[in-house]
């Protein structure tokens, strides 16, 4: 897969980091995020409501937690090219139903800085960065690298959980095989999650978006239909071949965890975002790859059923927001990104939901 950088000339470094930063994780790789440039130090960063995931519970919270994802993403390539990403956010909650489709989240601005050997790293851990969901190797990782990802949590308010319990493991892996079953019964889900799926190498390169069936591990034909005929799930015969394909990619999972932390509003969502891409990149230093489970938080039920069965306490505004495999295993096929020209607007040209 390649990736031509097509945009228009962009002033300063905004076109090596805005091209970098890209790579940042996003739901159903949607990349909802855009930027509007003004000169070599200052921008705007916008949340475009069309690639949002508002049919799902606690979909519109997830927006501004992927704003997070993007902001650290963008500070993580900025300092290894010697730069800081000074944000001044206006943190509103969306409104997925406006006619401004643009929705404005801040500006930013760019500031000279050292460049330092953690900055090389954490920038180099990025560009390794992927979501796996091929099947692990059943090895265990390491006491101390979750124990650094557990230092990283703790620092910025959120806590770390996790387990190798077998049964309790393979517990929450089938509520979140049965959750995408429970999502495609419900109408507006189910048309979300297909508007995202891309079953063939050639739509995958054509939208350069959305999750793909070679990132999924499953064959495109089978994932088609059984996105588009959900009424299949439930016969037995047919149903079976669906789960035993999804399960498939579960094999060698030793090892879930989770993060609980202050999740009402829509600052906590954005520093929920920037500590889970902190943690992914701690992970990914270390070798270990990681699958967040994110339709179990979405789906009221098997957020309940995850939250009783891991006893997990989320009183006091505190939530059980992301749970994810994580482990060791093959290197995962690299999805889409879409060309950094997609993601740039015009100085004149957005028209802003504020």
């Amino acid at each position: 897969m390649t990736d031509q950088l097509t945009a228009p000339h962009l002033p300063g470094p905004w076109r090596t980091l805005l091209d970098e930063a890209r790579r940042y994780p996003s739901p159903h790789n949607s990349q909802p995020i855009t930027v509007r440039v003004h000169d070599d130090r200052r921008a705007d960063l916008f949340y475009d409501l069309d690639r949002g995931l508002p049919a799902e519970n606690f979909g519109i919270p997830f927006a501004h937690v992927c704003v997070g994802v993007y902001l650290e993403s963008l500070a993580t390539v900025a300092a290894a090219h010697g730069w800081a990403v000074h944000e001044d956010l206006r943190l509103t909650e969306m409104d997925f139903d406006s006619p401004r489709r643009q929705h404005l989240l801040g500006h930013l601005e760019l500031a000279p800085v050292p460049v330092t050997t953690e900055a090389r790293e954490q920038s180099e851990a990025f560009h390794r960065r992927r979501t796996s969901r091929r099947p692990y190797d059943r090895r265990p990782v390491d006491p101390r690298d979750t124990a650094e990802v557990a230092a990283i949590a703790a620092a910025m308010g959120q806590e770390f959980g996790r387990t190798g319990e077998r049964g309790l493991v393979d517990d929450l892996i089938r509520v979140n095989q049965e959750t995408l079953f429970d999502d495609l019964r419900d109408d507006a889900v189910h048309a979300e999650i297909l508007a995202w799926i891309r079953t063939s190498t050639r739509q995958a390169a054509a939208t350069r978006d959305g999750l793909s069936a070679e990132t999924m591990l499953i064959p495109g034909p089978l994932l088609r239909v059984a996105m588009r005929h959900r009424w299949l799930w439930d016969l037995p015969v047919i149903g079976g071949v669906f789960r035993r394909a999804y399960l498939a990619t579960m094999r060698g999972v030793r090892e879930l965890g989770w993060l609980t932390g202050p999740f009402e509003t829509p600052r906590d969502h954005v520093e929920a975002g920037r500590c889970f891409l902190r943690i992914w990149l701690a992970l990914t230093r270390h070798g270990v790859y990681l699958h967040p489970f994110g339709t179990v938080i979405t789906n009221p039920r098997s957020h309940a059923a995850f939250v009783e069965r891991a006893g997990i306490d989320e009183s006091g505004g505190r939530m059980a927001w992301m749970l994810f495999r994580y482990g060791t295993g093959q290197e995962p096929p690299r999805a889409w990104r879409r060309r950094l020209d997609a993601m740039l607007l015009d100085r004149d040209a957005a028209t802003v939901a504020r």
